[in-house]
């Protein structure tokens, strides 16, 4: 592809006739990657990629072509969601809220411990892997994400009354770092992030996280090196492998004491 060139998408059944939905290509970058812009309204957007598109799933994994009229023992549409997904706009899930069920969110209410909620798209950025030998010539992709005003004051409230503040996943923690300032009061926020958390980082929000096991060198890994210390991930890790468990979107999760804070 390059500039200039026009995109017509089809569905799995091109028989259907000529397609309405195109994209043109206006800039190619060698690691950006390709950026387009359809050619519809807006509000149209929407019903397109539900019609073209199919469910986007990391490359790891793997699903057979669907065939027309066989049944599939997959529903990634369902499955590769958290409950309470509400936003539309990442391109992934964040796996760690994977791990939560209705009955699970009703015990953690029976204890008394609160919960809320934050919004961040996951972008394709997240799962690049890291190519530079320095991290800091490392470009992490912006994300957008929201905290409103009531769910910065809660939290704020909470962490006064020295209550811990667990992030649910890399995403919630990468959002909650964004919005605070250096004395640790979170603030409200509406934007892009798009923060690079490394080892040596001091956390101003999170006391603990929830996050699954993550792939080597990337960025992720280097996140939860900066929460729980380098050898402590690294003895964890180990554990992991010698115990089979499983990683990534689907796999198994932990949780991580911060041991770096302001």
């Amino acid at each position: 592809m390059k500039a200039g060139d026009t995109l017509t998408f089809y569905t799995a059944d091109i028989s259907c006739g000529e397609s309405t939905f195109k994209a043109e290509v206006l800039e190619k970058s060698g690691q950006d990657g390709v950026l387009i812009k359809f050619l519809c309204d807006a509000d149209e957007l929407g019903t397109y990629l539900q019609k073209y598109g199919s469910m986007p799933l990391p490359p790891y994994i793997k699903r057979d072509k669907p065939q027309k009229g066989l049944w599939s023992p997959y529903n990634d549409k369902e499955d590769y969601q958290t409950i309470y997904a509400k936003v539309e706009g990442a391109v992934a899930a964040p796996t760690a809220g994977l791990h939560f069920t209705d009955e699970v969110l009703a015990k953690l209410d029976k204890k008394g411990i609160e919960r809320l909620f934050l919004t961040l798209h996951v972008g394709a950025g997240t799962f690049l892997p890291v190519k530079t030998d320095d991290t800091k010539d490392h470009k992490m992709h912006a994300e957008f994400g929201v905290i409103s005003e009531e769910t910065a004051h809660l939290i704020n409230q909470a962490k006064a009354q020295g209550r811990r503040i667990i992030a649910v996943g890399t995403t919630s923690l990468r959002l909650l770092e964004s919005a605070a300032d250096d004395k640790g009061i979170l603030h409200p926020f509406i934007g892009e992030t798009n923060i690079f958390i490394t080892p040596g980082y001091r956390f101003k929000m999170i006391d603990m996280m929830i996050t699954n096991f993550h792939l080597p060198k990337s960025t992720l890994f280097m996140l939860v090196c900066a929460v729980a210390g380098i050898d402590t991930m690294k003895k964890a890790y180990a554990h992991a492998i010698d115990e089979k468990y499983r990683f990534y979107s689907y796999g198994d999760s932990s949780i991580l004491k911060c041991v770096n804070k302001i």
